[in-house]
């Protein structure tokens, strides 16, 4: 059995497709990551794990009725671990967030759905007697960073250095500046004016990693996703592009130069 790892506060500790057709996206990652899927009972409907060799690795379920309700198309919500959920949603609020759900009990935890000030999703969770995460890191299939994708880097970095106690460290690249979000010594995520083109809201991006990016693009147009950024080799980072799943959900790929 896969042993559970408790996430540090200010830390991502869990990432969950929220989509229109969970058994059509089932099928997909499935056939694109080798996931397999454990379903549970949850009080608005199924709740699925996804696992690669029985340790979890991702979270995924029915659109919210209140989120659809408002227009937001599939996507996939990165969740901070933090030690009070409602403590911390005030804070965010108090530095200009948006409280889409209120702190809410669910299973063995509580989380809260926010919008950063530049409208950009995110999620508490605190799990006090549980583990607050658990899921393999960095290997083919499973989640490799999460990346906010800003239209006001200024605004939100400010935000959440604030909230969360991150540093901020730019670096300079030649599509420009790339800002590493740090929790102590510990990179959490990065942050980056969206790229050209993309013209979509402020969101957290999710990156798997794959163990070769071409094959898995290929296979993600074969099982019905569209390119919405092609690949491209980034020195002493690695080859990685941008796809939407078949019900729209973008997310990204990696194949890491490490």
């Amino acid at each position: 059995m896969a042993e559970y790892v408790r996430v540090p506060k200010g830390q991502f500790c869990w990432v969950e497709l929220q989509t229109a057709d969970p058994r059509a996206a089932r099928r997909f990652y499935g056939g694109l990551f080798g996931w397999v899927f454990e379903e549970f009972p949850h009080p608005a409907g199924a709740y699925t794990i996804a696992k690669l060799n029985d340790e979890q690795v991702a979270g995924l379920t029915a659109l919210p009725e209140q989120t659809a309700g408002l227009g937001a198309p599939p996507s996939w919500a990165s969740y901070v671990a933090v030690d009070d959920v409602p403590a911390t949603a005030d804070a965010a609020a108090r530095l200009g967030a948006k409280v889409v759900v209120g702190p809410t009990q669910l299973g063995p935890g509580t989380f809260a759905a926010l919008q950063d000030p530049t409208g950009a999703p995110f999620m508490l969770w605190r799990a006090p007697e549980h583990p607050t995460g658990t899921f393999r890191y960095g290997e083919p299939g499973a989640l490799a960073w999460n990346e906010l994708l800003s239209t006001n880097m200024d605004v939100a970095q400010r935000f959440y250095t604030q909230l969360f106690g991150w540093s901020a460290e730019p670096m300079q690249m030649p599509e420009g500046t790339y800002v590493v979000l740090k929790k102590g010594d510990m990179p959490v995520g990065g942050l980056m004016a969206q790229p050209h083109g993309m013209d979509m809201p402020s969101f957290w991006a999710v990156y798997f990693a794959v163990a070769d990016a071409d094959a898995t693009f290929a296979t993600a147009r074969e099982l019905g996703a569209s390119v919405m950024l092609p690949l491209a080799d980034f020195p002493k980072v690695g080859r990685l592009g941008w796809l939407r799943d078949p019900q729209g959900a973008p997310f990204a790929v990696i194949k890491s130069a490490r």
